[in-house]
């Protein structure tokens, strides 16, 4: 008969699956919750001229609002109510991690356990109304100026217009956060990753039906598109090979006795990823290159020459684009995984408890090891963002392809879809070692 672990060391069999009532539960929650997510990216806001809306979206959909639309899933191209999806969320708690290492009362918030966690939720959900109501209001302001050739976006432009349109956008945005949570806690995976990633997803169906489309017509050799799709699987398996990759540094106990019984002796390793930052820097920095191209597509060249100069520099696939996209996201790089990890912190903590790295004493020299460390790891990361990121922008700008689809998207799919298997798997696990123990013990009792 099979051992116990031989039976865990078995594939998760579809059998194993049908009898996990509880997984399947989380996740007919969670896709019932996308479900939702994606209807309410169709109502939309009162007062918008919805063909007047897809007119200026196709005039002015290469700059933020092109990304910024891509995340929503097309919501905020139709200015419906999730128009400003759970972005001013994930900007609010990047901004709380933030400041958490600039300010002390903060840090030592976040070290109180449970409930200093459920106070920094707590402040991270008022900056998000807060970020949420000054978006929406610009968005309002924005609205009122805006006409095309076919007529103005807003129907009856007014106080009444802003009032409604802001309550609308941040009773949104509070919606989605609130099912994001709910996905997090009843559901699989995490919900405000899940929600980008859905609306990232939705999208592709129809991007790949366009250039499917400029392939029959001719406008893209059939070739190119057969190359798109074998480079884009390439890209995927690099992106998961590095999102797996780390760096293990062996972390050794002493023994120590206490009383008749020995204690310690155990070696353990603390993995460091090569990217450790994620997806933060090439989302800051598409953000920030994309601002100049957008002000002047709403300017419609009237511009200052100064800024037309800009924007043209800063356009898909030009040099000076490629060069500053690569810096910022290096420089958002090591910044951000300044942030997240502390090496003297970490070095404190295995002195505290006994823990020292072979041949590196512990204390400053150990704290000094693991800076040395991670900022290798944090080049080599940058240097694989870069190159990640900078493929879908050569190809969008030199052969103007029909979406965009840059390496920021494709990070967080593979990134999320990574996350969410991991957690699926885990589910399995733990039911069979359930079904393991049961067996034990009913054998056990017919003994």
């Amino acid at each position: 008969m099979a051992s116990a672990a031989e039976q865990l060391a078995s594939s998760l069999s579809l059998e194993t699956f049908s009898k996990a009532t509880e997984l399947k539960k989380r996740i007919l929650f969670t896709l019932g919750a996308l479900i939702v997510f994606r209807l309410g990216t169709y109502i939309p806001v009162p007062g918008i001229d919805a063909t007047v809306m897809a007119h200026l979206m196709s005039q002015n959909g290469g700059g933020i609002l092109g990304m910024f639309n891509m995340f929503t899933g097309g919501a905020l191209g139709r200015m419906t109510v999730f128009a400003l999806n759970i972005m001013p969320y994930i900007s609010a708690s990047i901004i709380i991690q933030l400041m958490t290492a600039a300010i002390p009362a903060l840090e030592q918030l976040k070290k109180e356990g449970d409930t200093g966690r459920q106070k920094m939720n707590q402040y991270t959900r008022y900056l998000t109304v807060l970020i949420a109501t000054v978006q929406a209001y610009g968005i309002s302001i924005g609205l009122e100026g805006m006409r095309s050739n076919i007529g103005p976006a807003v129907i009856h432009p007014g106080a009444f217009f802003i009032f409604t349109s802001v309550v609308t956008l941040v009773g949104g945005t509070v919606f989605l956060m609130w099912v994001g949570e709910q996905i997090t806690s009843r559901g699989i995976g995490n919900g405000s990753s899940l929600i980008i990633f859905a609306g990232i997803v939705a999208a592709m169906p129809l991007a790949i039906a366009n250039m499917l489309q400029l392939g029959e017509t001719g406008a893209i050799s059939t070739l190119f598109i057969i190359g798109f799709f074998i480079m884009a699987l390439v890209v995927i398996a690099f992106v998961v090979f590095m999102e797996r990759a780390q760096r293990r540094i062996l972390v050794q106990y002493p023994k120590r006795q206490v009383g008749q019984r020995m204690f310690g002796g155990d070696s353990t390793h603390l993995p460091l990823k090569i990217n450790t930052s994620g997806v933060i820097p090439p989302i800051f920095a598409s953000s920030l290159l994309l601002i100049p191209a957008t002000i002047v597509g709403f300017s419609k060249g009237t511009g200052p020459a100064w800024l037309q100069f800009i924007a043209h520099e800063l356009s898909h696939g030009q040099p000076g684009y490629i060069l500053l996209y690569a810096a910022l996201i290096i420089f958002f790089s090591l910044f951000y995984t300044a942030v997240v990890f502390n090496p003297q912190e970490t070095a404190d903590n295995l002195k505290k408890y006994g823990g020292f790295v072979p041949g590196i004493r512990p204390g400053a020299n150990t704290a000094t090891y693991f800076d040395t460390i991670l900022t290798r790891l944090t080049a080599i990361g940058a240097l694989y963002l870069c190159i990640v990121c900078l493929i879908p922008e050569v190809l969008i700008g030199q052969y103007n392809l029909p979406f965009y689809f840059g390496g920021t998207s494709l990070l967080i799919i593979v990134s999320v879809t990574m996350d969410t298997v991991a957690q699926i798997q885990s589910h399995l696990l733990a039911h069979q070692y359930e079904g393991l123990i049961r067996k034990g013990r009913g054998k056990g009792r017919g003994k």
